[in-house]
């Protein structure tokens, strides 16, 4: 996991930067720099110029500037290929967040990335080119809550633009809006309760009636659904840590670790190990 360190302004870190492949001297370089990773914060990149390829939650993404691509911290990514390029990058923690933004960036994840307009790309670089000045002004009583308030209001403004990517209609239908809910507890609970009845009772509707609702939705049951989401953790896990199969099925909840092995093969059309070995090919 990339992490923020004490030179982070309280969990917030803000760069411009510009990215050319002869920046990596060597293979091992570059080699590094592409690895699969987590990163500690909310990231949003902005690009700017350039091309990119990158690999988020292994789905691959061709992006040409100008594009926002928005990393929730569980998710994993990698940059494939990429032209030189260049870069508006703000990272910034929970804790840093509003609130109402937090719950705004949990329910559009995870988020493909969004193309932006002229008018769009304009407010949102200004605003970024402001939230970059007050970074530098460290002198400033107010600093921190310059920075702070000014990069809230940068993320209220890319994830406006997510939301009007991604809108839904006036009155959503009933699946959609139990969906949503379902997805919500769903990303809090998975590593604990795998079973579609509890979800059912948290919503106070009937299994059959989850379970429609879903597939109507998705066009998958509820049971697949949770399936999948633990299978996505457990490939995140296999790729960004040192942990053993063993270790990753425990966290996950699964104490019948040969029971997690069989569910892990049939997901994924291969073993644990076979997976992590082939990726980090």
């Amino acid at each position: 996991m990339n992490t923020m360190d004490d030179n982070f302004s309280r969990g917030i870190s803000i760069d411009k930067i510009s990215i050319k492949k002869s920046d990596f001297k060597t293979a091992e370089q570059y080699e590094e720099a592409s690895q699969s990773h987590r990163d500690e914060g909310h990231t949003f990149h902005i690009v700017v110029k350039g091309a990119v390829l990158i690999e988020i939650d292994f789905e691959k993404y061709r992006i040409t500037a100008p594009v926002v691509v928005y990393m929730h911290p569980n998710q994993v990514h990698r940059i494939l290929d990429f032209t030189t390029m260049s870069v508006c990058s703000l990272s910034i923690k929970n804790e840093s967040l509003n609130p109402d933004y937090l719950k705004f960036l949990e329910e559009i994840s995870p988020a493909k990335p969004l193309v932006l307009t002229k008018d769009t790309y304009a407010d949102i670089f200004e605003t970024f080119t402001l939230c970059l000045n007050f970074s530098g002004q460290k002198e400033n009583r107010l600093y921190h809550l310059l920075l702070k308030d000014s990069c809230n209001a940068l993320v209220a403004l890319l994830v406006s633009a997510f939301l009007h990517q991604n809108k839904l209609p006036n009155k959503p239908s009933r699946p959609k809006v139990i969906m949503k809910s379902f997805n919500q507890l769903l990303e809090k609970n998975y590593r604990n309760v795998k079973r579609p009845v509890w979800y059912a009772r948290q919503l106070s509707i009937s299994t059959h009636y989850l379970n429609e609702s879903i597939k109507n939705a998705t066009g998958l049951p509820v049971s697949r659904q949770i399936q999948d989401r633990v299978i996505l953790e457990a490939k995140r896990l296999l790729l960004h840590t040192d942990k053993s199969v063993k270790e990753i099925a425990f966290e996950l909840g699964y104490e019948d670790y040969p029971y997690f092995s069989r569910l892990f093969t049939k997901a994924a059309g291969m073993t644990a190990l076979t997976f992590r070995n082939k990726r980090n090919d």
